[in-house]
């Protein structure tokens, strides 16, 4: 009865594995609905250079990588497109400070695409006003931002998030904003010694409102009031949440960029994967025999299963994140040996074919168990705490070992299973048994 359930349940999966490889290979066109994504070093991409104004700014290093900290996050929302973010100071030696930040975009080749990733985050400041403004806007009519309001410090980054509210009286949209604990603390500063004097809300250089401070705010919340429409109110709320600009930046250049690697490079690497894979699958056949053939199997369905995982996510594959996920293969295959062994073992200790097979799983499972958990905690540090460089290479490796894990337990279990014959003989011993004879 055993032995049918797991003939039937490997049917129903090689038929399954058949379908997704078919329709792997079918969806490899350039209209396909879920393309694999390659990164800058295999395809090329756009680079885009933006100067950033931090003349206002104190500490100008803490500002610059909370700028790339928003930038990355805005156009790598998931982890795994690999943008690669980074800033630079140049003229520094002469005394004209240029700050910039440069952002290259793996597989992007439209520059105003690629400028749309980025977006234009708006950069929100609360600033108070000077006691001369009337004075001084009476004079000039066109006065700045600078000359009518002073810098209170409170700006974006203090915000901890953005919410669409309305007005209890009036129904009217307004956006509320609530500070993190420093933000919250220099608005109680602002609101406790400036009572009496009009707080500007000011939204990429335009005043959206200028409310007079009433009273002390110490909770940290605060409103933006203006003729907002509800839509306008959401995607306004929606870019400051997804980070308000430390500082403000212009793009200064923009370009498209060629693969380091290339295409060749690519279809090389395909190519050695291929032949590696190959090889791979001769050595188990002919030294694991008929469980090496189903192990190669298995070795095909978690490929299979990987690359459909890539791209449903998508992961965006640099050469690290292949690297990874060769890596992922060949623990997939050491699991299957740590298996084998294992039965090996048990057959000579004169147990059936049967009852080895299911020892051999038994006893493997600790030590399969064991390497594969240090290697996701190894993934998911890389991870969580790795630059978007090494994200890729983190998160094929981990989603390989857990894949291999499916596919090297479950999935070879059952085929052996099905296969498994209930009578011993010294062909049938020797199909299931590895190397040239058993001791």
């Amino acid at each position: 009865m055993k032995s049918k359930k797991h003939l039937i349940i490997s049917i129903l999966l090689l038929i399954a594995f058949v379908a997704l490889g078919f329709f792997l290979v079918r969806g490899q066109k350039p209209n396909s609905k879920f393309p694999f994504k390659f990164g800058l070093d295999l395809v090329g991409g756009t680079e885009l250079l933006y100067k950033a104004d931090t003349s206002k700014v104190d500490n100008v290093s803490d500002a610059m990588s909370s700028l790339k900290d928003v930038i990355e996050r805005r156009v790598n929302i998931f982890g795994v497109s690999e943008p690669l973010v980074q800033t630079e100071q140049a003229g520094f030696i002469s005394g004209n400070r240029d700050d910039r930040l440069i952002v290259e975009l793996p597989g992007v080749t439209d520059i105003n695409q690629a400028i749309a990733l980025i977006g234009q985050t708006p950069i929100l400041e609360f600033r108070l006003q000077k006691a001369n403004a009337p004075e001084i806007l009476k004079a000039n009519p066109k006065a700045t931002i600078d000359d009518v309001f002073t810098s209170t410090g409170l700006t974006g980054r203090y915000l901890s998030h953005a919410t669409v509210e309305f007005d209890p009286n009036t129904q009217a949209p307004q956006v509320g904003l609530e500070f993190n604990n420093e933000g919250a603390d220099l608005f109680s500063k602002i609101t406790t010694d400036n009572k009496g004097q009009i707080l500007a809300i000011i939204l990429d250089g335009q005043v959206l409102s200028a409310p007079v401070i009433r009273d002390a705010i110490t909770n940290g919340k605060a409103q933006i009031t203006g003729t907002f429409t509800a839509d306008q109110a959401k995607s306004l709320v929606k870019n400051l949440n997804y980070g308000a600009l430390p500082v403000p930046i212009t793009l200064s250049n923009s370009q498209t960029i060629g693969a380091s690697l290339g295409q060749s490079a690519l279809a090389s690497g395909v190519r050695a994967g291929e032949i590696g894979f190959i090889a791979l699958v001769i050595f188990l056949i002919l030294w694991y025999r008929l469980p090496g053939l189903v192990a190669s199997i298995a070795l095909v369905s978690y490929v299979v299963l990987s690359l459909w995982i890539f791209k449903l996510i998508p992961v965006t594959l640099t050469a690290a994140g292949l690297a990874g996920f060769i890596l992922s293969i060949g623990m997939a295959v050491d699991a299957n040996v740590l298996i084998f062994e294992r039965t090996k073992e048990e057959l000579k200790k004169g147990k059936s074919i049967y009852d080895a097979l299911h020892e051999g799983f038994s006893r493997a499972w600790l030590s399969i168990r064991d390497s594969n958990i240090s290697s996701i905690i190894t993934a998911v540090v890389l991870f969580w705490l790795g630059t978007s460089a090494v994200k890729g290479f983190a998160l094929t490796l981990g989603l390989g070992v857990l894949i291999s894990m499916f596919t090297a337990i479950s999935v070879s279990r059952t085929f052996l299973f099905a296969i498994a014959p209930n009578g011993d003989s010294g062909l049938k011993r020797f199909l299931f048994s590895n190397g040239f004879h058993i001791k």
